[in-house]
């Protein structure tokens, strides 16, 4: 393909004007064709904006336009895999918003269309493609830490619930909450970074105590359109214990609200050489030197690089064959998988085998 990648877009809202429309503007390969959105002012102001030829309601209609090359969807996540389908079966490129879907059904759908299609498809893994994850990765594959055998992964909000009431909060659209919503991201980078090991028992629990709050401190609660009279049917906090078939083990914690002093994700590994700990895309290492207990902080460049611009880039790289895709279907199947069954064991009270 020696033309620009001709891309439409599914759904207009803030995930995609904050992390996907500049990256994608600036790309020298790749022009926006289409905006579609059911609402359309929203779509016209984009489109008007950026002179993107053409806006749509409806992503049959984008799916059907001529030159079209691939999609970016960035709706509600139960929309995903119903889109991602359709699209691939037309023939396109699919790149997606996380999560990749709100059941393992519908991500097995999406993978085996993609299998069937031969196109490429991607969910979003921006934490993949921050210098820290980046370096640890190497680090670990090198065999600088040695056997990888447990590790601790979260992301804790003190008050940072997104669109209370619309989408976000209501189960049947968003598959839950700050589970599916940031122990996505940060599950991933734990399992990616340990090697990818299969996981075989999880349990989880489930807690909804901050339903009723109206106040925030995060600048993550932007996200979604928050309805006064909506529903809040998800959980607000999330812990829980995956257990892999070759020993290692990941705790998790992930919260929209909690009692906590500040905001702060992280991955920490613990291996038989190093440990390491991911804490706001800052890096440490934790080993002994010539005797003695030593902490080691890479200088590694800017922390606050556009790690959702780095994915969208490699999308297209691998488009055009010139990069392996650092993320499979397969992948988010056993991500939604995962997730799932810690939805269950939280139903349960007890652990559950994958």
């Amino acid at each position: 393909m020696n033309r620009k990648l001709k891309i439409g877009i599914v759904g207009t809202g803030n995930i995609f004007r904050i992390a996907h429309l500049k990256p994608l503007l600036g790309h020298p390969e790749a022009e926006i064709i289409a905006v579609c959105d059911i609402n359309e002012q929203k779509a016209v102001q984009i489109a008007e904006a950026h002179g993107i030829a053409h806006v749509c309601t409806s992503y049959q209609d984008l799916l059907d336009l001529d030159g079209l090359d691939a999609i970016d969807i960035c709706t509600p996540n139960l929309f995903h895999s119903e889109i991602a389908v359709a699209a691939l079966h037309k023939g396109l490129h699919v790149f997606c918003e996380k999560p990749d879907a709100i059941s393992p059904e519908e991500a097995r759908k999406m993978a085996d269309a993609a299998a069937g299609s031969g196109k490429i498809l991607m969910t979003m893994r921006n934490n993949r493609f921050t210098p820290a994850s980046q370096f640890l990765k190497l680090f670990v594959e090198e065999g600088n830490m040695g056997d990888v055998y447990s590790g601790r992964c979260g992301w804790l909000r003190r008050r940072g619930i997104p669109g209370k009431g619309g989408w976000f909060t209501t189960k049947e659209i968003s598959g839950g909450g700050p589970l599916i919503d940031l122990g996505v991201h940060m599950i991933d980078l734990a399992v990616w970074l340990m090697g990818n090991p299969k996981p075989v028992t999880v349990s989880g629990a489930t807690y909804a105590k901050f339903g009723d709050s109206t106040l925030s401190d995060s600048v993550h609660s932007q996200f979604g359109e928050q309805q006064d009279d909506g529903i809040f049917n998800v959980e607000d906090l999330a812990t829980g214990f995956i257990r892999f078939e070759n020993g290692a083990t990941l705790q998790i914690e992930f919260s929209w609200a909690s009692n906590i002093a500040e905001e702060m994700n992280f991955v920490e590994l613990r291996a038989t050489k190093a440990g390491s700990r991911i804490c706001n895309g800052q890096l440490q290492l934790f080993t002994e030197m010539s005797g003695q207990l030593v902490d080691i902080s890479p200088v590694l460049g800017k922390a606050s690089v556009d790690a959702h611009g780095a994915h969208l880039r490699h999308f297209i790289d691998v488009v055009y064959g010139r990069a392996e895709p650092i993320l499979t279907p397969e992948h988010g199947v056993d991500m939604i998988q995962i997730l799932s069954a810690l939805y269950r064991s939280a139903e349960l009270g007890q652990e559950v085998r994958l």
